[in-house]
């Protein structure tokens, strides 16, 4: 249901309720340049299992447009109003980009109104001062409509608009068509924003999210962010950019409501299992699942949750470098049968040649010159000489 909230200071929130039973309510933050309609596709998938609230940013949707600049803190103490508004005690925060953060401030400020926190392609500072004062700057100058592409081409993984061009272009109008005093509103919060020296005091559990392809907010960001808070997981969600929600909403769905449910188990294996799929393929992965059993089922499924969906899935290093790393101790340890898998993994990798000979030479020096000398006999069989 569509409502309008009068605060202070005459301003007024524009938000959606959407009721389930009596479960805790689920309160979800767009992302700057959006509006409460980024979250249409997961609310359908989530409505069943519980209370959302979502609302629109000030400077954003229907809500007011006070004169800009904006900091993080007005956007925490909106959300503080329209809970006592709502007469809300405690929720599960969700924020994305510029939602995250206000997220963040609002749990810091409030920590007895926040059960969870979910931070969706975010980080505790986004960018540079200068990043966001020449984007206020080209947005004065040139409007909305100008950028609009540049800015959905860091928003989406470079394949969106070809596989979602209805969405692409959605989403392109949604922006375009923004308020461009709320938008340079919100853009000083993020300018101003620095929750870096302040996130290690959440103590709640929180779970980070984050496309792999994002790159406004990227996955070492989204780890270095994970690392900081105590009581938190990290999921990466492949070929996926800046907008989970809007990209895969299913998949987002799913992960947000296995950590509504403390269901960490279903989402490390959903998550794994996509993991280990785009790095060893599908055919491989088909086999092992055709040919495993009841003797070793769960073996299988507990390193497809602790390797892929734990391990693999942490973000802060790269997966080239993580994969390099992987055959290095593969090849000093002489296991072959995982090492040859791992080398024709390589072609979904990214890794090269040039890099697995340097790695090599490096076993060499570290772990012996007959397990550098295997290694090369392997790579050569399993990359050279069957092209």
């Amino acid at each position: 249901m569509a409502s309008f909230a009068a605060l202070s200071d005459g301003l007024i929130l524009h938000y959606h309720t959407c009721a389930a039973g009596s479960a805790e309510p689920l309160i979800l933050i767009h992302a700057l340049g959006t509006d409460l309609r980024l979250w249409d596709e997961v609310v359908a998938l989530l409505t069943p299992h519980t209370v959302i609230i979502r609302y629109d940013l000030r400077g954003h949707g229907l809500s007011s447009v006070p004169p800009a600049p904006y900091s993080i803190r007005d956007h925490a103490d909106d959300l503080k109003a329209l809970f006592d508004y709502l007469e809300l005690r405690q929720a599960v925060v969700c924020g994305i980009s510029v939602g995250g953060l206000i997220a963040m401030q609002f749990a810091l400020d409030h920590p007895d109104c926040v059960t969870k926190l979910i931070l969706c392609d975010t980080d505790a500072k986004i960018s540079s001062p200068e990043f966001w004062d020449n984007r206020i700057a080209a947005v004065r100058e040139r409007g909305l409509d100008a950028i609009s592409a540049d800015i959905l081409a860091r928003w989406f993984a470079p394949e969106m608009k070809q596989k979602q061009p209805a969405n692409w272009e959605g989403f392109r109008l949604m922006l375009s068509r923004q308020n461009v005093e709320g938008y340079i509103g919100v853009c000083a919060s993020l300018r101003d924003a620095d929750l870096r020296g302040d996130v290690h005091r959440l103590r709640l559990p929180v779970f980070v999210v984050c496309g792999e392809n994002d790159m406004a907010t990227n996955p070492e960001s989204a780890g270095r962010l994970a690392a900081s808070i105590p009581d938190s997981r990290l999921m990466l969600i492949p070929e996926c950019g800046h907008l989970p929600p809007v990209e895969q909403p299913e998949t987002f769905a799913h992960h947000l409501l296995g950590f509504l449910r403390g269901d960490d188990r279903s989402g490390g294996y959903a998550h794994g299992m996509m993991l280990r799929r785009s790095i060893l393929g599908d055919t491989h992965v088909d086999h092992a699942e055709a040919n495993k059993t009841d003797f070793d089922s769960e073996f299988q499924r507990f390193i497809t949750e602790v390797a892929w969906g734990n391990v693999w899935a942490r973000g802060v290093i790269d997966r080239p470098t993580r994969h390099l790393l992987t055959i290095a101790m593969l090849a000093a340890l002489g296991k072959e049968h995982e090492l040859a898998m791992h080398l024709r993994a390589t072609r979904n990798t990214g890794v090269t040649l040039e890099q697995l000979r340097e790695v090599f030479f490096q076993v060499a020096v570290y772990a012996g010159v007959p397990a550098a000398n295997r290694a090369f006999a392997l790579a050569k069989q399993e990359l050279i000489n069957r092209e």
